[in-house]
């Protein structure tokens, strides 16, 4: 079921950091607060209802939030004021450092998800943990570059609610580690196989950007009608992403072509 599949897939625990991240803004903390914590528990309670083990980063996470939601209720107005610029670059340190101290450890964020859907006796080989290290990674990456370019946002450009540093490109970064999170199990164990001398078609690296034409356009109307952006870029994302869109199919229709012959 497409709940089971959710709740046994990373990004059911990153996505109340996720939501806390992009909804945090000034005016904002609080609910921003409420609902990435609200829905850690909801993921808790309704994987233990399914039979599947809470893991480490939603206790984290609902140990974080509930933080943040304490201060919340008992801090002044000053604290809140800061936490309503900083709280989104807080909560992707949080998340990256989370997710580097599994490296460190040799525990990897991804493995305890990735042991729901994997037979047992493939968890100690070296493909699988090499798996679990690289995807891991580029979310660490995803995090951090989010957590810089909302640093920079609110330090340096002084506008926390900026639309690109704000939204845009953290967005993208959590989009590209969602399609790496699909696409590279697949390209690792073609190319694994590839070296043991047998024969498995590896999935196009078109699959890594395939969301970015979409992506692209839908930023470009939401940026356009709420006068974020210029309405040259609006329009010109626009086009760009509706282009885009068309390449990326042709493209991939061809690759898939070649692949079967």
């Amino acid at each position: 079921m497409v709940v089971d599949g959710y709740l046994r897939s990373p990004l059911s625990g990153i996505a109340p950091w996720i939501l806390m991240s992009v909804l945090s803004a000034p005016g904002r903390f609080e609910e921003a607060v409420c609902f990435a914590l609200g829905l850690v528990l909801l993921t808790m309670w309704v994987g233990a209802r399914r039979g599947i083990k809470i893991h480490a980063l939603d206790t984290f996470g609902a140990a974080f939030f509930a933080v943040l939601a304490a201060v919340g209720l008992i801090a002044s107005d000053g604290v809140i004021d800061w936490m309503e610029i900083w709280a989104g670059e807080l909560t992707n340190i949080a998340l990256a450092v989370f997710v580097f101290a599994t490296l460190i450890a040799r525990r990897p964020f991804t493995l305890p998800y990735a042991k729901e859907d994997t037979p047992q006796e493939y968890w100690t080989s070296p493909l699988f943990m090499k798996i679990n290290y690289v995807i891991s990674a580029v979310w660490a990456g995803a995090f951090t570059f989010s957590a810089i370019v909302g640093f920079i946002g609110d330090a340096v450009m002084r506008d926390p609610g900026n639309f690109w540093t704000g939204w845009v490109l953290q967005l993208a970064a959590i989009f590209f580690a969602v399609s790496f999170t699909e696409f590279y199990p697949d390209y690792a164990g073609a190319k694994f196989a590839a070296s043991q001398g047998e024969t498995e078609a590896a999935p196009s690296l078109l699959k890594l950007i395939d969301w970015l034409p979409t992506f692209v356009l839908v930023a470009g109307i939401f940026g356009w009608v709420t006068d974020s952006i210029p309405d040259a870029v609006g329009i010109g994302m626009i086009v760009v992403g509706i282009i885009g869109s068309a390449v990326i199919g042709r493209l991939s229709s061809k690759t898939e072509k070649a692949s079967k012959t």
